[in-house]
C-alpha cells in the first residue's frame, strides 16, 4: 500500500484491516494519522469542564463487561432520585461545568418520563444560573426506557427532546458485530437497533458522540466493520460531534475473570485505533477523544500524537470505569488538564460539548 496516498483518498475495508495488521508500517501509520490530525484540527487540544453523574447502579442487563452493574436489593444498590440528580448538576454548574453526562444502569422502574422528570428537573434548578447543556441516555437507556412506557424509539426520543434531552452519549456500541456482541452483551440491543436509535436521534437533531470498545473477544476485522458503519451513519446524518476509542478494563470484568476475554487491549492496538480511524475518518469526523480515565494520562499524551485531539473532560465523578478497575482516577482539574497539554507542545483551549471554543 502507498502510505502518501492515505492522506488524500478514502481508504476501503481491506485497505483498513491491512494498516490495522501491518507491523512493518507501525510508526509511519502512526505519524500518518498525527500529520492528518495537524491538517485537520491544528494544535489546539480541546477539552469540556463536565461532570458524570450515574444515578443508578441496578440493571437487569448481563453485560459480561462490566462491573458496575448490581441486583435490586444488592447492599452495594444505589437509586439517586430525580432531587438529587438535580443538586449534582446545580453543584456541576456552580464549580464552573459547563455539561453534566447523565447515565445509570437499566433500572426497571425507569422509563422515558422518569427521564423527562430528570430533564426538567436539571433545567429549572441550573436556569437561574445560565442554564447547563444535558448530555444524557445512551442509546440502550433510550430503547429499555421506550419500552418501558410503551413507546416506540422516535415517540420517545421527541419526548426527551421536548424535556430539555440537548445530546446523547453514543455509548452501548462495544462492538457493532452480533456475533461479538452475542458474547459480550446477549441482552443489549443488536447491531440494527443500536443504529437505528443514533439515525432516528440526529434526523430529530439530538446529536450524539461515537464509541467503540475494543481489546476483549474481538479482531480486527470486528473493528473494521465497525469503523465502517459509524463512518456510513456520518455520511448520511452528520449527526457525531465525535469518536471516543474506549479500551477494555479487564481487572474485574466478569468475561475476563472467566478466562474469555484477554487481558484488554496492548498499548501498540490503542494507538493504532486513534490513527487509523483519524486516516479512515479524516475530516468527516474531526474530533477523535482520548480517554484519560482508561488510558491513564501519559498514554492519552501519547495518544494526542497519533490522530487525537480532544482530551474529554473533567468528570468530576466516574463509576463504572472504575467498578470495572480502571486506576487513573476519576477527576482532572482544569489546571491539570491544561498542564497536561501545555506538556506535549500543544495548545489547550475549552469547548462546549458541540465544539464551540468558549475561550
Amino acid at each position: 500500500m502507498d502510505l502518501d496516498k492515505l492522506y488524500t483518498r478514502d481508504i476501503s475495508r481491506r485497505e483498513c484491516l491491512e494498516l490495522f495488521r501491518d507491523e512493518e508500517n507501525l510508526f509511519d501509520i502512526l505519524k500518518i494519522g498525527d500529520n492528518l490530525r495537524k491538517i485537520i484540527v491544528g494544535d489546539v487540544v480541546t477539552y469540556v469542564v463536565n461532570r458524570n453523574i450515574n444515578y443508578t447502579n441496578i440493571c437487569v442487563g448481563d453485560c459480561k463487561f462490566c462491573a458496575f452493574r448490581v441486583d435490586m436489593g444488592d447492599k452495594r444498590a444505589y437509586f439517586l432520585d430525580v432531587d438529587e440528580i438535580a443538586r449534582r448538576a446545580l453543584e456541576a454548574k456552580k464549580m464552573g461545568c459547563t455539561e453534566v453526562c447523565i447515565q445509570g444502569g437499566l433500572h426497571p422502574k425507569v422509563d422515558t418520563y422518569f427521564q423527562g422528570k430528570i430533564l426538567e428537573k436539571v433545567h429549572s434548578v441550573t436556569e437561574p444560573y445560565g442554564g447547563i447543556h444535558i448530555h444524557a441516555f445512551s442509546p440502550m437507556e433510550v430503547k429499555f426506557a421506550a419500552e418501558n412506557a410503551g413507546l416506540d424509539i422516535k415517540e420517545a426520543l421527541m419526548i426527551l427532546k421536548e424535556k430539555g434531552l440537548n445530546t446523547m452519549p453514543g455509548t452501548a456500541a462495544e462492538i457493532l458485530d452480533d456475533t461479538i456482541r452475542a458474547e459480550l452483551c446477549p441482552s443489549k440491543l443488536s447491531t440494527r437497533e443500536w443504529i437505528k436509535v443514533i439515525k432516528t436521534a440526529h434526523k430529530l437533531e439530538i446529536r450524539t458522540t461515537c464509541t467503540i470498545m475494543y481489546g476483549h473477544i474481538e479482531e480486527y476485522r470486528h473493528i473494521v466493520k465497525h469503523l465502517f458503519i459509524l463512518k456510513e451513519i456520518q455520511e448520511e446524518t452528520g449527526g457525531f460531534t465525535e469518536f471516543v476509542p474506549l479500551t477494555f478494563m479487564h481487572r474485574f470484568a466478569p468475561i475476563y475473570l472467566n478466562g474469555r476475554a484477554r487481558r484488554g487491549a496492548t498499548g501498540i492496538e490503542d494507538l493504532k485505533i486513534y490513527a487509523i480511524s483519524r486516516i479512515l475518518f479524516k475530516d468527516l469526523i474531526r474530533n477523535i477523544q482520548v480517554s484519560w480515565v482508561k488510558l491513564g494520562v501519559k498514554m492519552a499524551q501519547v495518544a494526542l500524537r497519533c490522530g487525537a485531539n480532544d482530551f474529554g473532560g473533567t468528570l468530576m465523578e466516574e463509576n463504572i470505569s472504575r467498578a470495572a478497575g480502571a486506576q487513573y482516577g476519576v477527576s482532572l482539574s482544569v489546571e491539570e488538564i491544561r498542564n497536561i497539554i501545555k506538556e506535549i507542545g500543544r495548545i489547550p483551549k475549552e469547548r462546549n460539548t458541540l465544539y464551540r471554543i468558549l475561550e
